[in-house]
This record gives C-alpha cells, structure tokens and sequence, in this order.
C-alpha cells in the first residue's frame, strides 16, 4: 500500500468511511465512501470486554449493535483497490486486531494508528508487516495550544515518529506545518491530516506537501482532482 505520495496525488481519506454522507463506522458509511473513490478507508476500532472488536469511536459512542470488526474487514477485504486505516481507540486487544487484519488477508493494504505508543509497539511485536502510524495530538485542544508554538512541532512530532518507528504521521491539521510535513519526509513517514471538511484548507494542505487527508465527506477533494 502507498503511504507517500512522491509527486502523485494527494491520498483521499474517508473518516470513519464517510461520516458526513452515512451514520460514522457504518457498513452504509463504509459503501459511500468507496463510491466517492477514496483511497483508503478510515475506521474507529473500539475493544469491548466480552464482545470483542467493534467500530466505535468511544464506549460513550457506542451504537446498540455496532459493527463488528471481522464483518467490515470482510467487506472491505473484498475491494481490491482501496486500504484500511484502522484508528485504535484502547489497549489490550493488539492480538486480537491483528489476527483479524491477518484473516482477511488486508495486512500489506492496512495501516494501524492510534496516540498509545505501547500499542504501536505491541503491533509491531505482533507483526513486524504491519504498518503503523503516529496520531498526535490527543484531542484538538492541545492542537490548538501547539499550533501557537509552531517551532517546537518539527522536532516534537518527529520525535515521537522515531519512538514509535512509524511508517506515518496522522495529524489534527492545526499542527500542521510545512517544517512538520518535511521532518516526517525526513524520517521516511508520510503525513494523514485529520479531520477536514473544508475544500480550501485541501488546497492548502495538498500544497505543503502532505501526503494524504482525512475527511467526513470525500466531495472536498473534487476541485483538487478536477483540475
């Protein structure tokens, strides 16, 4: 799977499918987004004590039957172009993750992510073949208190891609900058945005270079890819 996009075009990512379009972390949500023609598909996996992996993006969000994990794995399993970013919300479950990625054969074509760096680790440990990525900050408060200090960003974003020997770096976009976006190329790490709705700021972000970006509704990326 591509994560640097080296002169391509800018990677479209659906947030947790298409949120905007179909209820988030839904198989409808998931469908959506694969006929707007995203490149990869974002999904919010939650663990829960005795069912299992689910998408949900907190146990406060929690549906009455949530999806489980295997049944959007096998859909998304089944089409052959698009990847997964899997957006981990709580530890403990790595093997449990990971045995599922590897069941339906999605490991070269999904990226883990999550803010926990013992779990990236545990990833890793778990299967070495499993890209992983970096997401930073933790909530969009601290993005906007970092993005006063935008000096300090490089070298503490790049810093923690090195602890987490990331394959990428998925970013609230207040923290988002152009010496952000070269330190990650530096390292090798590509550069995922989160969340954006807002086709202007596409632009902006598509011309600092950064390598792909998250978003509730992928008709924000229909200028940059008309033109």
């Amino acid at each position: 799977m591509r994560l640097r996009r080296d002169g391509g075009p800018l990677l479209r990512i659906g947030h947790r499918g298409a949120a905007a379009l179909a209820p988030p972390n839904s198989l409808r949500a998931l469908e959506l987004a694969l006929e707007a023609g995203v490149d990869l598909v974002e999904i919010d996996v939650l663990g829960l004590p005795g069912r299992g992996l689910v998408l949900s993006h907190s146990s406060r969000d929690v549906d009455q039957d949530p999806l489980p994990l295997d049944e959007a794995l096998a859909f998304l399993a089944e089409q052959a172009a698009v990847g997964v970013l899997a957006d981990v919300k709580n530890a403990g479950y790595e093997r449990e993750l990971v045995d599922a990625i590897r069941r339906h054969g999605l490991v070269d074509r999904s990226l883990v992510s999550t803010m926990e760096l013992s779990i990236l680790r545990e990833v890793k440990r778990l299967e070495p073949g499993l890209k992983r990525s970096l997401t930073f900050p933790r909530n969009r408060g601290r993005a906007a208190a970092l993005r006063r200090v935008p000096r300090v960003l490089p070298r503490r974003i790049g810093n923690l891609v090195l602890r987490a020997e990331a394959a990428a770096a998925t970013l609230n976009y207040r923290v988002v900058t152009r010496a952000v976006v070269e330190r990650c190329h530096e390292l090798g790490a590509a550069v995922f945005v989160w969340t954006v709705n807002d086709a202007a700021l596409v632009a902006t972000l598509d011309a600092l270079g950064v390598d792909g970006v998250i978003t509730d509704d992928p008709s924000v990326f229909r200028a940059i890819f008309q033109a």
